[in-house]
């Protein structure tokens, strides 16, 4: 790795925003990309993948320490996220994108495709639209019958015109993204916790790769979680048909946040990208 990758918390300016991210690990060089957008990026510390990797791990902008735009949308936090691959001055980065974080990085491969040297695409989708959408609020609905608050907390959320709002409503509506919440809440307590999120305003521009994802030429692993009501499956399918070469690891006990649900077995497919 790069010497000059010291381990804290790092910030670097784009135009006159902040960019904050953390290093921690050892190994290749790994940016995690986290969800949302607009979600606190705490929940996806990895500490089995930092025995693998020297896991990079952005604060997106608009969240955390980072700093504030009136406007958001992926061809931003793709330029922000270039701009941590300039300053790790490292000729090519493993990149993982959880969930809208796997809409970034999926793009930055296409746009970036020299600097890549792996992708993790976890629990993402090529493409959203109509048909996405509809399917992950059957899911929710569905969750009624294992707790009825969930699905007006689950609106309450995606509604919500303060952060305050929004952070209560994703703390209500977390059961639906886990495979089992209701059998290990105990165990998932600081995690609903330390939930934080904040309101970015997104612009119009259209998600769909599924055409382009035949020039993705890096190694890749797909990860996704078997009960996962957003990015399951389905669209899991989609990535490992259109990556030529790709991995597909299913985690048949995890619903959206397999690093957490599943630890070892997340850690072990994300780590086995280093073998290829």
């Amino acid at each position: 790795m790069n010497t000059s990758i010291t381990p804290g918390t790092h910030t670097i300016t784009v135009g006159s925003v902040r960019q904050v991210y953390h290093v921690a690990g050892r190994g290749p060089v790994c940016i995690a990309h986290s969800g949302g957008p607009g979600i606190d990026s705490a929940y996806l510390r990895m500490p089995l993948l930092e025995q693998h990797y020297t896991m990079v791990y952005l604060e997106p902008v608009g969240t955390g320490g980072s700093g504030r735009l009136d406007q958001y949308g992926l061809s931003v936090y793709v330029s922000f996220l270039a701009a941590v691959v300039d300053d790790l001055a490292m000729p090519a980065v493993y990149l993982l994108g959880h969930s809208h974080g796997g809409f970034v990085v999926q793009q930055y491969a296409l746009d970036h495709p020299g600097r890549v040297a792996g992708l993790i695409l976890y629990d993402t989708s090529p493409v959203t639209g109509p048909e996405f959408w509809e399917s992950a609020m059957a899911g929710v609905t569905a969750y009624a019958a294992v707790d009825p608050r969930v699905p007006a907390a689950f609106q309450s959320a995606v509604t919500a015109t303060d952060d305050e709002a929004m952070t209560a409503g994703l703390r209500e509506a977390v059961p639906v993204y886990f495979a089992d919440f209701p059998g290990r809440r105990r165990e998932f307590e600081t995690f609903v916790a330390g939930i934080r999120a904040w309101i970015v305003a997104q612009d119009s521009e259209p998600f769909d790769v599924r055409t382009r994802l035949g020039e993705i030429t890096a190694p890749t692993t797909v990860i996704v979680g078997t009960h996962d009501f957003i990015c399951g499956p389905r669209w899991a399918a989609l990535l490992h048909q259109g990556i030529r070469g790709s991995r597909l690891a299913e985690l048949k006990a995890s619903g959206h946040f397999g690093h957490l649900e599943e630890p070892a077995e997340f850690a072990e497919a994300a780590a086995a990208l280093l073998d290829r």
